[in-house]
């Protein structure tokens, strides 16, 4: 057996899990500790039951540096692209949020945002198929969104999986990130699945060494033969 080869992925900590009185302090602390995005949850109280954020934050946190993974979980999301698209690195909506899917990712790039898809534990990866050329990221949802500090999912390594297959048979460099639940119990599960984009709120954010929890998300070691 050969040695081991170490692979990165991207840790983008929510900051839905954030003190949100010391945001600020906590926001620096995390890319300090070598994050390498800030993943801002936008919820509107319609496709989600929960209120977040607005645009006075994302532009804020732009202005500090700090690249965003920004994560529409709105309903009727063409509003919030234009809202957002400014400040965001990566910018994701829902399928299941919009008749018009195709339309808005492409929207997301002209914009000069990099894509991104989501999708609900309960919807099945096919629609990728049909939009996959629109599309630099995808983000599977391994818990039901709307709250942090929820579990992660077991059955979403399969669809991780699938996703992954899907990807890799359109021939193109797109992106596989997991939002909900992720610690360091389950990275090296999600990452042997495809995923290279780990989003993760309350396992940082109430740790006593964010630091040592970004790092343990941070790197997967693959065993070739």
């Amino acid at each position: 057996m050969s040695n081991p080869v170490t692979i990165p992925v991207k840790v983008a900590p929510s900051i839905l899990s954030a003190d949100l009185l010391d945001l600020g302090n906590q926001v620096r602390q995390v890319m300090d500790a070598g994050a390498d995005l800030i993943h801002l949850d936008i919820m509107d109280g319609h496709f989600v039951p929960n209120l977040t954020f607005g645009p006075d934050l994302a532009s804020k946190l732009h202005q500090s540096g700090i690249p965003l993974d920004i994560h529409l979980m709105v309903s009727n999301p063409a509003w919030a692209i234009e809202a957002f698209a400014d400040y965001a690195e990566y910018l994701t909506i829902h399928v299941e949020a919009t008749p018009h899917l195709d339309r808005l990712l492409r929207l997301i790039r002209e914009k000069g945002c990099k894509s991104g898809v989501a999708m609900n534990p309960s919807t099945p990866p096919d629609f990728l198929k049909y939009v996959i050329e629109n599309v630099d990221l995808v983000l599977v949802m391994t818990v039901n969104p709307g709250w942090g500090g929820q579990s992660f999912i077991p059955a979403m390594l399969r669809k991780i999986e699938e996703v992954s297959k899907v990807i890799s048979q359109s021939g193109l460099a797109v992106e596989i990130a997991v939002d909900g639940g992720i610690t360091g119990d389950n990275a090296q599960a999600v990452a042997d699945m495809g995923a290279n984009i780990l989003v993760s709120g309350s396992y940082i954010f109430s740790s006593d060494d964010m630091a040592a929890a970004i790092q343990s998300l941070r790197r997967r070691t693959l065993l070739s033969c």
